[in-house]
């Protein structure tokens, strides 16, 4: 385990690790039985990849409405007077048209062999609104660099609005290594072999496995826990070594 340090210049920021909000953007909580409606809450590698950062909230009072109209970017809130400092006023700008910045002021101590990626809030993807902010990926090596002063965000296609609604998250941010120090090699047939007979070995248990948890959405998806059995059982196994 390894910690991360934070500062902050806006304390409603109020960084903590992201939580998979149900009722909420998560879904609504339907039980896994036939004739449930799904939600992304039901698929168990979206839930911990949604919960794997930490999440940041909108910080101002009034909402933010950013909108492409004739190709320019428009932003439609109050922010109020500007502050006594010499900080950017109003913190959003422009960035090419097709991207816009918010001056963020956040510090993020990592260790040296972590780095700070920016993304997109998992929210953006359960959204049926296509209004959540689309918060471009990054790499920042806050190791050594000791401020985020800004961060980017994709502009909305002509004549749709992304909204930063107040107390909502907007964004988040995940803990990566440093370096990608990985090579891609293909499986030699032995490794492959083995991958297979364990995908096999698997479906054929499958019965097995999801006996008592397979269920048919209302839209006629098929559930079943295998996945959820597995993983419970990989976490005990890795708990005891």
């Amino acid at each position: 385990m390894y910690t991360v340090k934070y500062r902050l210049f806006e304390p409603r920021l109020r960084p903590r690790r992201t939580k998979l909000e149900i009722p909420g953007w998560g879904g609504k909580p339907e039980p896994r039985k036939d004739g449930s409606h799904e939600y992304a809450w039901h698929c168990i590698p979206f839930t911990e990849g949604a919960q794997y950062g930490i999440e940041l909230f909108y910080p101002f009072d009034n909402e933010l409405r950013v909108t492409k109209r004739d190709g320019q970017l428009v932003f439609d809130g109050d922010f109020g007077p500007a502050p006594e400092t010499d900080l950017q006023w109003p913190p959003f700008r422009n960035f090419g048209d097709n991207y816009y910045t918010y001056q963020i002021l956040i510090d993020l101590k990592v260790d040296d062999n972590i780095a700070v990626r920016t993304e997109p809030h998992p929210r953006f993807y359960t959204d049926p609104n296509d209004d959540v902010p689309i918060a471009v990926p990054a790499l920042l090596r806050t190791n050594w660099w000791p401020m985020i002063s800004f961060v980017v965000f994709k502009a909305p296609p002509e004549g749709r609005t992304h909204i930063f609604r107040p107390g909502e998250p907007f964004m988040q941010m995940v803990f990566v290594p440093v370096e990608p120090q990985f090579e891609l090699v293909e499986m030699n047939e032995e490794e492959a072999a083995e991958r297979e007979m364990r995908g096999r070995r698997i479906h054929a248990s499958r019965d097995t496995l999801s006996k008592e948890t397979m269920w048919t959405s209302s839209t006629d998806t098929v559930f079943d826990g295998t996945y959820r059995h597995i993983l419970r059982a990989a976490k005990g196994k890795a708990k005891q070594t």
